[in-house]
């Protein structure tokens, strides 16, 4: 008899996991896999649109990630067991940077300055985004002792944690809106353990960071850190033709025939006489699974969790759903442009910038797409991406796509020098897409882990037990198909 497994979503932890189960199967045994997808595609918030236009050109639009950390390793190994290698593109080192609003003009983030260490000092101590008392803070951090916390795991907000090191400005003017570009989170709730696990473990090892990255320059750690500014883009890759490639990859492999789309579950229940899952979807009552993978976001994997009724399965079932529905999720909206360069005045060579909060302005980042990667766009052309909402400005995405696209030009106007007619404007919303991973939260996750344990050959896969990003993502759904 084939081992029959059923995964429930099909964004990147589910597609990983999918693919991963079919490269690790013995060949002794049939495996009979099946993918329920509620959504028209797969691929969750990763997708690309080609555009093109008429005596103008082909623009190449992500719609979600542009591009993939090499650091943790996983995506990279995904890459190459898909043998994409040769499709990858590196973002143009000449345009590498970041920026920073401050005071309604860009400036650029300090180099060497990575989320809140300072490989360069002298950097920070000549920048005019801080005020003099904010770098004498700067310099007296190696003297602060380490943040007490009352919790079990001694985790803390990213808030308190850089207000205690580093101070209130560096924490409103660089680290807030660096974080705020990657997570769309709350920094006074943002857990350090969750998101800043190495600071943390500098900190702990050395007693400061002027400390920990004084040790780490005497190894040479620091080296492609201390040439970067915000984010190391050089441990960056993109696909020549959008992220989309690693999807359709992912799903060739998997075969069409074992994913189902337009098809939400609608339960899960355990059959104790046959030791089995039955999945029931909106399009048939009732199917039978040896295994099942719940790759879904935490509020629906919340929902089929509370379903169950099997009588010794209750009580692990509930309390996951409990943990898994605490876990809030923010929602954003990316606008994005294609525009003329001429129509742009003061137009950045640098990848992009970050808005921080005290600024009063509608927009939390801005990215250049085509300045990273030059294909994307055509030459005379520049691709804008603006990212709009996450969980300090969520009343912002009550505007239609056609008051965001205003929005988005009305702030662009003001900061770059926009103005003119663009070529392409396009909006995607991810709702309740970025999970919330507030303080406590590896405590969260170990408890739903260990619920889970008590549900036989379940598992639960998405992006609010296993990290952020392609890479952390792809390593936990590669690792659960290993499990199984």
């Amino acid at each position: 008899m084939p081992r029959s497994i059923a995964v429930l979503g099909g964004g990147l932890s589910g597609l990983v996991t999918a693919f991963y189960l079919q490269k690790f199967h013995s060949a002794d045994q049939a495996l009979d896999l099946q993918l329920f997808e509620a959504g028209s595609r797969v691929g969750g918030v990763i997708g690309t649109r080609q555009v093109d236009v008429p005596d103008v050109g082909t623009f190449t639009l992500d719609m979600g990630a542009d591009m993939f950390a090499l650091d943790p390793p996983h995506a990279m190994q995904l890459v190459k067991d898909l043998s994409l290698e040769d499709q990858l593109l590196t973002p143009d080192a000449d345009r590498a940077g970041a920026l920073v609003v401050h005071r309604g003009k860009l400036q650029p983030i300090p180099d060497g300055f990575v989320l809140m260490r300072a490989t360069k000092p002298w950097q920070l101590l000549t920048t005019p985004i801080l005020s003099p008392a904010a770098k004498l803070r700067f310099l007296a951090e190696r003297f602060i002792k380490p943040l007490a916390s009352d919790l079990p795991d001694q985790d803390v907000s990213v808030g308190q944690f850089v207000r205690h090191r580093l101070g209130e400005e560096m924490l409103q003017r660089l680290v807030g809106p660096l974080v705020a570009g990657i997570y769309t989170a709350d920094v006074e709730k943002l857990s350090m353990n969750a998101t800043m696990a190495p600071i943390v473990k500098m900190v702990q090892q050395h007693g400061s960071l002027a400390k920990a990255t004084l040790s780490r320059k005497k190894g040479d750690n620091d080296k492609a850190e201390r040439s970067s500014a915000g984010a190391r883009y050089s441990k960056f890759r993109g696909f020549r033709n959008g992220m989309q490639q690693l999807i359709d990859a992912l799903s060739e492999q998997i075969g069409e025939q074992a994913i189902d789309l337009n098809t939400p579950v609608e339960s899960i229940q355990w059959d104790v006489a046959r030791n089995k899952w039955l999945v029931s979807t909106a399009k048939q009552s009732e199917q039978a699974f040896d295994s099942v993978v719940v790759a879904t976001p935490s509020a629906v994997a919340a929902k089929l969790l509370r379903g169950v009724k099997a009588d010794k399965l209750i009580k692990p079932a509930v309390d996951a759903a409990d943990e898994l529905a605490a876990i809030e999720a923010s929602s954003a909206a990316i606008v994005v442009l294609a525009v003329r360069k001429d129509q742009v005045e003061r137009l950045p060579r640098k990848f992009g910038f970050v808005v921080p909060l005290i600024e009063g302005r509608k927009v939390l980042a801005v990215s250049f797409a085509s300045h990273k990667y030059a294909v994307r766009a055509p030459e005379d052309h520049v691709i804008i991406r603006v990212f709009i909402g996450g969980s300090m400005q969520p009343e912002l995405l009550e505007n239609s796509d056609a008051g965001l696209i205003e929005l988005a030009k009305q702030e662009l106007a003001d900061l770059i020098g926009l103005k003119g007619q663009e070529t392409i404007s396009q909006v995607v919303r991810w709702n309740d897409a970025m999970p919330q991973y507030h303080v406590g939260h590896l405590t969260r996750v170990e408890r739903i882990r260990s619920a889970v344990d008590q549900l036989p050959n379940l598992w639960i896969v998405n992006n609010a037990m296993g990290g952020v990003g392609i890479a952390p993502l792809s390593g936990i759904a590669k690792q659960t198909a290993e499990e199984m």
